[in-house]
């Protein structure tokens, strides 16, 4: 299948690794050019190094802090001033941290607000402008299975996914008309940097090794196992591509069919 991504130029925050990363691989090995967004400039050199190695396709890296709106409109700038167009954008950050009500401040909160739903709003603020003189654009979030069901400890990732999807669903129905098409994301346990952390620290809460928790947790999921980054990668880029012309305001699950919930 041609996902028709000759040409097109792809922003990905949260880029240097992880589903981030893996989405970026795929997109510039099918033909994207590539812009990846991160905070740290020596992961970031490591991911553009790893992109371009896989592709063949040269990659922009930009060091930038999402929560922070002044970076997120120089990292736009950058993007545009060398591809001169956004066709393509996913939205990606970190995860906030795990806790539950009551030990959770009010200034967490809105680190999370900042960090998530902002950092969401700001990149689509910042993109809607290059894909409408285009003619159109694919637009991607990636939440979490919090999104589809709460996860036990992980409270302002609960409270702030479902409120990006909300965002998305509108979304979709004000820009479908203009040929922007948006999707959210909501892998459940892949491999990445952030699931080994909430592993590693849910297994001390229990007072059980990491191995033995992602047995027990691997037998929750249907397929038997944790997912893998490149597996997220080409479901998102599918989604992510022109191919896709007329899925919109939906979210996706990449889980393995661990998530119960029916929508």
């Amino acid at each position: 299948m041609d996902l028709q991504l000759n040409g097109k130029v792809a922003l990905v925050s949260g880029g240097s690794q992880g589903l981030g990363l893996a989405t970026a691989i795929q997109l510039a090995s099918e033909g994207a050019q590539v812009a990846i967004l991160g905070r740290s400039e020596d992961n970031l050199e490591i991911a553009r190094k790893q992109i371009e190695q896989q592709s063949g396709k040269h990659a922009l890296a930009i060091v930038a802090d999402v929560s922070k709106p002044d970076q997120i409109q120089e990292a736009l700038g950058r993007t545009l001033e060398r591809f001169g167009v956004v066709d393509i954008l996913l939205a990606n950050a970190g995860g906030p941290p795990m806790g539950t009500f009551d030990k959770l401040t009010d200034e967490q909160f809105y680190q999370a607000f900042d960090l998530n739903m902002m950092s969401t709003v700001r990149l689509i603020r910042g993109v809607l402008p290059s894909m409408r003189q285009q003619g159109g654009g694919r637009i991607g979030v990636i939440v979490s299975q919090s999104a589809k069901e709460p996860i036990p400890g992980l409270l302002l990732s609960n409270a702030m996914r479902p409120g990006i999807v909300g965002l998305a669903k509108t979304l979709s129905g004000e820009l479908a008309s203009e040929g922007i098409l948006i999707n959210c994301f909501a892998p459940g346990r892949i491999r990445t940097a952030r699931v080994e952390w909430l592993d590693q620290n849910i297994a001390e809460q229990r007072g059980i090794s990491t191995e033995m928790l992602e047995k027990q947790i691997a037998l929750t999921i249907p397929q038997g196992r944790y997912g893998k980054p490149e597996e997220f990668g080409k479901v998102a880029a599918f989604y992510l591509s022109f191919a896709n012309s007329y899925v919109t305001g939906q979210t996706i699950c990449v889980d393995g069919g661990k998530i119960k919930s029916l929508w």
